[in-house]
Protein backbone atom coordinates (compact mmCIF):
# COMPACT_ATOMS: atom_id res chain seq x y z
CA UNK A 1 0.00 0.00 0.00
CA UNK A 2 2.14 3.36 -1.19
CA UNK A 3 1.87 6.16 1.50
CA UNK A 4 -0.85 9.21 1.23
CA UNK A 5 -0.50 11.18 -1.81
CA UNK A 6 1.98 14.84 -1.23
CA UNK A 7 0.44 17.09 -3.47
CA UNK A 8 1.98 20.37 -3.90
CA UNK A 9 0.96 23.72 -5.65
CA UNK A 10 3.81 26.41 -7.79
CA UNK A 11 1.30 28.83 -7.41
CA UNK A 12 3.32 31.49 -9.83
CA UNK A 13 7.29 30.68 -10.42
CA UNK A 14 9.07 32.76 -12.24
CA UNK A 15 8.65 31.60 -15.77
CA UNK A 16 5.41 32.12 -16.68
CA UNK A 17 3.82 34.96 -17.84
CA UNK A 18 0.82 37.27 -17.24
CA UNK A 19 0.13 37.17 -20.92
CA UNK A 20 -0.57 33.49 -21.16
CA UNK A 21 -3.24 33.34 -18.39
CA UNK A 22 -5.56 35.90 -17.04
CA UNK A 23 -5.51 33.26 -13.46
CA UNK A 24 -1.43 33.84 -12.53
CA UNK A 25 -1.45 35.18 -9.52
CA UNK A 26 0.89 37.64 -8.62
CA UNK A 27 -0.32 40.29 -6.08
CA UNK A 28 -0.15 39.24 -2.33
CA UNK A 29 -3.61 38.93 -2.13
CA UNK A 30 -4.07 36.84 -5.42
CA UNK A 31 -1.16 34.30 -4.21
CA UNK A 32 -2.84 34.43 -0.43
CA UNK A 33 -6.02 33.61 -1.81
CA UNK A 34 -5.01 30.96 -4.46
CA UNK A 35 -2.95 29.15 -1.94
CA UNK A 36 -6.04 28.92 0.62
CA UNK A 37 -8.38 27.47 -2.70
CA UNK A 38 -5.52 24.60 -2.89
CA UNK A 39 -5.44 23.60 0.13
CA UNK A 40 -8.93 23.59 0.55
CA UNK A 41 -8.85 21.44 -3.11
CA UNK A 42 -6.38 18.74 -1.43
CA UNK A 43 -3.10 20.29 -1.74
CA UNK A 44 -0.95 19.72 1.40
CA UNK A 45 1.93 22.24 0.39
CA UNK A 46 2.22 25.55 -1.91
CA UNK A 47 5.64 26.66 -3.64
CA UNK A 48 6.09 30.10 -3.61
CA UNK A 49 7.85 33.07 -5.61
CA UNK A 50 7.02 36.56 -5.48
CA UNK A 51 6.86 38.92 -7.96
CA UNK A 52 6.21 42.59 -8.73
CA UNK A 53 2.54 43.37 -7.71
CA UNK A 54 1.96 45.95 -10.02
CA UNK A 55 2.70 43.86 -13.20
CA UNK A 56 3.94 40.33 -12.26
CA UNK A 57 7.78 40.55 -13.14
CA UNK A 58 9.80 38.18 -11.06
CA UNK A 59 11.93 40.50 -8.37
CA UNK A 60 14.40 39.10 -6.28
CA UNK A 61 13.40 41.16 -3.32
CA UNK A 62 13.14 39.19 -0.30
CA UNK A 63 10.57 41.29 1.41
CA UNK A 64 8.27 40.76 -1.23
CA UNK A 65 7.70 37.21 0.46
CA UNK A 66 6.51 38.60 3.72
CA UNK A 67 3.15 39.37 3.07
CA UNK A 68 2.60 36.69 0.94
CA UNK A 69 3.84 34.45 3.55
CA UNK A 70 2.08 35.59 6.49
CA UNK A 71 -1.08 35.27 4.69
CA UNK A 72 -0.76 32.14 3.60
CA UNK A 73 0.07 30.59 6.83
CA UNK A 74 -2.94 32.96 8.61
CA UNK A 75 -5.85 31.54 6.27
CA UNK A 76 -4.26 27.84 5.98
CA UNK A 77 -2.03 25.22 6.87
CA UNK A 78 -0.38 24.05 4.27
CA UNK A 79 3.27 23.78 4.39
CA UNK A 80 4.79 26.32 2.62
CA UNK A 81 7.83 26.03 0.67
CA UNK A 82 9.60 29.36 -1.25
CA UNK A 83 11.59 29.46 -4.33
CA UNK A 84 15.81 29.20 -4.37
CA UNK A 85 15.22 29.25 -8.08
CA UNK A 86 14.16 32.74 -8.38
CA UNK A 87 13.72 34.26 -12.24
CA UNK A 88 16.22 35.17 -15.22
CA UNK A 89 18.80 37.87 -14.02
CA UNK A 90 19.21 36.63 -10.31
CA UNK A 91 22.18 35.75 -8.62
CA UNK A 92 22.53 32.63 -6.39
CA UNK A 93 22.88 34.60 -3.89
CA UNK A 94 19.88 36.94 -4.76
CA UNK A 95 17.89 33.36 -4.74
CA UNK A 96 19.52 32.41 -1.67
CA UNK A 97 18.49 35.75 0.91
CA UNK A 98 14.94 34.40 1.97
CA UNK A 99 16.60 31.28 3.76
CA UNK A 100 18.19 33.37 6.53
CA UNK A 101 15.06 36.02 6.55
CA UNK A 102 12.78 33.03 6.74
CA UNK A 103 13.99 30.12 8.08
CA UNK A 104 10.85 28.35 5.75
CA UNK A 105 10.39 24.16 6.22
CA UNK A 106 11.00 23.46 3.19
CA UNK A 107 12.83 25.25 -0.08
CA UNK A 108 13.76 24.39 -3.19
CA UNK A 109 17.61 22.92 -4.18
CA UNK A 110 18.50 23.15 -7.51
CA UNK A 111 20.63 20.43 -8.27
CA UNK A 112 22.57 21.39 -11.65
CA UNK A 113 23.20 24.33 -14.13
CA UNK A 114 21.01 24.01 -17.07
CA UNK A 115 19.85 25.98 -20.40
CA UNK A 116 16.47 26.87 -19.17
CA UNK A 117 14.26 28.10 -21.95
CA UNK A 118 10.70 29.36 -22.83
CA UNK A 119 11.69 31.07 -25.93
CA UNK A 120 9.07 29.14 -28.07
CA UNK A 121 6.26 31.01 -26.22
CA UNK A 122 7.76 34.77 -27.76
CA UNK A 123 6.82 33.77 -31.35
CA UNK A 124 3.05 32.98 -29.90
CA UNK A 125 2.15 36.48 -29.44
CA UNK A 126 2.21 39.64 -31.32
CA UNK A 127 3.55 42.38 -29.44
CA UNK A 128 0.56 44.41 -29.14
CA UNK A 129 -1.05 41.02 -27.03
CA UNK A 130 1.19 41.40 -24.28
CA UNK A 131 -0.15 42.64 -21.17
CA UNK A 132 3.52 44.45 -20.14
CA UNK A 133 5.67 45.77 -21.70
CA UNK A 134 8.39 43.64 -19.91
CA UNK A 135 6.91 40.29 -21.06
CA UNK A 136 8.59 40.03 -24.85
CA UNK A 137 11.71 40.25 -23.88
CA UNK A 138 11.92 38.48 -21.68
CA UNK A 139 10.41 35.28 -22.56
CA UNK A 140 12.71 35.91 -26.00
CA UNK A 141 15.92 36.20 -23.47
CA UNK A 142 15.42 33.13 -22.07
CA UNK A 143 16.75 31.55 -25.27
CA UNK A 144 20.55 32.30 -23.63
CA UNK A 145 19.37 31.97 -19.85
CA UNK A 146 21.72 29.67 -17.96
CA UNK A 147 20.16 28.66 -14.58
CA UNK A 148 23.35 28.63 -12.61
CA UNK A 149 23.45 25.98 -9.82
CA UNK A 150 27.49 25.16 -9.53
CA UNK A 151 28.79 22.76 -6.83
CA UNK A 152 30.09 25.46 -4.98
CA UNK A 153 26.49 27.67 -5.27
CA UNK A 154 25.19 24.16 -4.14
CA UNK A 155 27.52 23.60 -1.14
CA UNK A 156 26.90 27.56 -0.16
CA UNK A 157 22.94 26.54 -0.21
CA UNK A 158 23.61 23.20 1.33
CA UNK A 159 25.21 25.15 4.59
CA UNK A 160 22.71 27.49 4.62
CA UNK A 161 19.98 25.17 5.08
CA UNK A 162 21.34 23.18 7.25
CA UNK A 163 22.55 26.57 9.54
CA UNK A 164 18.46 27.24 9.60
CA UNK A 165 16.90 24.00 9.55
CA UNK A 166 15.37 23.99 5.92
CA UNK A 167 14.56 20.46 3.94
CA UNK A 168 16.04 20.93 1.05
CA UNK A 169 13.52 20.16 -2.33
CA UNK A 170 15.96 18.82 -4.41
CA UNK A 171 14.77 19.95 -8.05
CA UNK A 172 16.67 17.11 -10.63
CA UNK A 173 16.26 18.32 -14.57
CA UNK A 174 18.41 15.02 -15.44
CA UNK A 175 20.01 11.89 -14.60
CA UNK A 176 23.05 14.00 -14.24
CA UNK A 177 21.28 16.09 -11.71
CA UNK A 178 21.20 12.21 -9.68
CA UNK A 179 24.72 11.96 -9.90
CA UNK A 180 25.31 15.28 -8.41
CA UNK A 181 23.44 14.70 -5.48
CA UNK A 182 25.21 11.65 -5.14
CA UNK A 183 28.52 13.82 -5.02
CA UNK A 184 26.87 15.86 -2.47
CA UNK A 185 26.07 12.93 -0.29
CA UNK A 186 29.49 11.19 -0.50
CA UNK A 187 31.17 13.97 0.35
CA UNK A 188 28.59 14.68 3.04
CA UNK A 189 27.02 18.48 2.08
CA UNK A 190 23.76 16.67 1.62
CA UNK A 191 22.37 14.09 3.67
CA UNK A 192 19.67 11.31 3.38
CA UNK A 193 16.37 10.36 3.37
CA UNK A 194 15.93 13.09 0.50
CA UNK A 195 13.03 14.84 -1.25
CA UNK A 196 13.48 14.39 -4.70
CA UNK A 197 11.29 16.12 -7.58
CA UNK A 198 11.95 14.99 -10.77
CA UNK A 199 11.33 18.03 -13.48
CA UNK A 200 10.43 16.84 -16.67
CA UNK A 201 9.35 18.71 -19.68
CA UNK A 202 11.76 21.75 -19.71
CA UNK A 203 13.26 22.87 -22.51
CA UNK A 204 16.89 22.24 -21.79
CA UNK A 205 15.91 19.36 -19.49
CA UNK A 206 14.91 15.73 -19.78
CA UNK A 207 11.09 15.44 -21.65
CA UNK A 208 8.30 14.33 -20.20
CA UNK A 209 8.09 11.12 -21.38
CA UNK A 210 7.29 7.61 -19.14
CA UNK A 211 10.71 6.76 -20.45
CA UNK A 212 12.81 9.48 -19.71
CA UNK A 213 10.70 9.02 -15.62
CA UNK A 214 11.63 5.78 -15.32
CA UNK A 215 14.99 6.74 -16.22
CA UNK A 216 15.27 8.61 -13.42
CA UNK A 217 13.39 6.72 -10.77
CA UNK A 218 15.85 3.77 -11.21
CA UNK A 219 18.83 5.88 -11.58
CA UNK A 220 17.34 7.52 -8.50
CA UNK A 221 16.81 3.99 -7.17
CA UNK A 222 20.26 2.74 -7.88
CA UNK A 223 22.14 5.38 -6.38
CA UNK A 224 20.87 6.08 -3.28
CA UNK A 225 18.43 2.98 -2.45
CA UNK A 226 14.59 3.28 -2.33
CA UNK A 227 14.79 3.83 1.77
CA UNK A 228 16.76 6.72 1.20
CA UNK A 229 14.94 9.18 -0.51
CA UNK A 230 11.06 9.77 -1.34
CA UNK A 231 10.40 11.60 -5.51
CA UNK A 232 7.64 13.72 -6.51
CA UNK A 233 7.60 14.65 -9.86
CA UNK A 234 6.79 17.77 -11.83
CA UNK A 235 5.37 17.56 -15.91
CA UNK A 236 5.87 20.91 -17.83
CA UNK A 237 3.41 21.74 -19.91
CA UNK A 238 0.20 20.03 -20.59
CA UNK A 239 -1.02 17.31 -21.08
CA UNK A 240 2.41 16.25 -19.37
CA UNK A 241 1.51 17.49 -16.20
CA UNK A 242 -1.58 14.96 -15.93
CA UNK A 243 -0.04 11.87 -17.23
CA UNK A 244 3.29 12.50 -15.28
CA UNK A 245 0.71 12.61 -12.23
CA UNK A 246 -1.15 9.76 -13.03
CA UNK A 247 2.49 7.87 -13.19
CA UNK A 248 3.71 8.90 -10.22
CA UNK A 249 0.34 7.95 -8.32
CA UNK A 250 0.37 4.16 -9.90
CA UNK A 251 4.55 4.56 -9.05
CA UNK A 252 4.07 5.38 -5.08
CA UNK A 253 5.70 8.97 -5.84
CA UNK A 254 3.81 12.40 -5.10
CA UNK A 255 3.07 15.14 -7.72
CA UNK A 256 3.52 18.85 -8.00
CA UNK A 257 0.83 20.92 -10.15
CA UNK A 258 0.73 24.81 -10.45
CA UNK A 259 0.26 27.35 -12.89
CA UNK A 260 3.98 27.58 -13.24
CA UNK A 261 4.33 24.48 -14.76
CA UNK A 262 1.18 24.23 -16.90
CA UNK A 263 -1.83 26.50 -17.64
CA UNK A 264 -4.35 24.14 -19.21
CA UNK A 265 -6.71 21.74 -16.99
CA UNK A 266 -7.91 20.56 -20.47
CA UNK A 267 -7.40 20.80 -24.17
CA UNK A 268 -7.56 24.43 -25.00
CA UNK A 269 -9.20 25.46 -21.06
CA UNK A 270 -7.51 27.53 -18.78
CA UNK A 271 -7.01 26.68 -15.43
CA UNK A 272 -6.77 27.93 -11.91
CA UNK A 273 -4.46 26.52 -9.13
CA UNK A 274 -7.02 25.03 -7.45
CA UNK A 275 -8.39 23.32 -10.78
CA UNK A 276 -5.23 21.52 -11.33
CA UNK A 277 -5.11 20.17 -7.87
CA UNK A 278 -9.03 19.06 -7.96
CA UNK A 279 -7.73 17.21 -11.39
CA UNK A 280 -5.10 15.36 -9.71
CA UNK A 281 -7.36 14.58 -6.44
CA UNK A 282 -9.65 12.90 -9.10
CA UNK A 283 -7.08 10.92 -10.58
CA UNK A 284 -5.44 9.75 -7.25
CA UNK A 285 -9.39 8.73 -5.79
CA UNK A 286 -9.56 6.76 -9.66
CA UNK A 287 -6.75 4.73 -8.36
CA UNK A 288 -7.57 4.29 -4.73
CA UNK A 289 -4.94 7.04 -3.52
CA UNK A 290 -5.05 8.47 -0.07
CA UNK A 291 -4.67 12.41 0.21
CA UNK A 292 -1.89 13.49 2.09
CA UNK A 293 -2.88 16.26 5.07
CA UNK A 294 -0.16 19.08 5.71
CA UNK A 295 0.56 17.67 9.18
CA UNK A 296 1.04 14.27 7.52
CA UNK A 297 3.25 15.67 4.74
CA UNK A 298 5.36 16.94 7.55
CA UNK A 299 5.56 13.68 9.44
CA UNK A 300 6.30 11.93 5.85
CA UNK A 301 8.93 14.36 5.06
CA UNK A 302 10.28 15.26 8.83
CA UNK A 303 9.69 18.91 8.71
CA UNK A 304 9.98 20.86 11.67
CA UNK A 305 6.85 22.42 11.60
CA UNK A 306 5.58 26.05 10.67
CA UNK A 307 6.03 27.35 14.55
CA UNK A 308 9.76 27.30 13.51
CA UNK A 309 9.88 29.43 11.08
CA UNK A 310 10.54 33.20 10.99
CA UNK A 311 6.94 34.24 9.68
Amino acid sequence: MAEKLIITSALTGAITIPTQSPHLPFTPEHLIADAIACRKAGAAAVHVHARDPQNGRPLSDPDLFEPILRGINAGCDAVIGITTGGGMGMSPQDRLRVIPRYQPELASFNLGSINFSIHPVARRYKPEDYKYDWEQAYAAGTKDFIFRNTFGDMETYSAAFAQHGVRPEFEAYDVGHLYNLRFLMKNGIAKPPFWIQFVLGVLGGLAATPEDLMVMKQTADRLFGTENYRWSVIGVGYPAEFNMAAMAIMMGGHVRVGLEDNIFVGRGRLATNAELVEKVVRLAREFDREIATPDEMRQILGLKGVAATAF
